[in-house]
């Protein structure tokens, strides 16, 4: 089963209350405990999508991926265009984080690292 995960910019220095008009929006698996799932991944990679909206710049979508070798063993990113590499947003130990309401998690993208909030965790609807 996919779940539509919406994560809300935290609090930091620029926006103090954090910032619901900037943020992703990501179809992803989630096992019992909320972690990302492998292996549903693997068998829903091409629905797997993410949209990162951010006030005052178009929405862009990508497509999340999951990759081994990673400094940890594995890493989880969205990437924006398959044929570059300059685009990835890479999230910081995904794979241990679980995504539930409240939780925080760190997403990386050309510039620099910010930390979201998990706002709300959903089933997606079958499209």
């Amino acid at each position: 089963m996919l779940y539509r995960i919406r994560l809300h910019l935290a609090r930091s220095q620029e926006f103090p209350n954090g910032s619901a008009r900037h943020g992703y929006e990501i179809l992803a698996p989630l096992d019992a405990a909320g972690h990302l799932d492998e292996h549903e991944w693997r068998r829903e990679r091409e629905r797997c999508t993410a949209r990162r909206f951010w006030a005052g710049e178009s929405d862009q979508i990508g497509q999340l991926r999951h990759s081994s070798g990673g400094r940890d063993g594995a890493t989880w990113m969205i990437d924006y265009d398959i044929d570059a590499s300059d685009d990835d947003e890479r999230g910081y130990r995904l794979d241990r984080h679980v995504f539930a309401p409240g939780e925080y998690i760190t997403l990386s993208d050309q510039q620099k690292a910010h930390t979201f909030r998990v706002a709300a965790v959903e089933p997606a609807s079958e499209e």
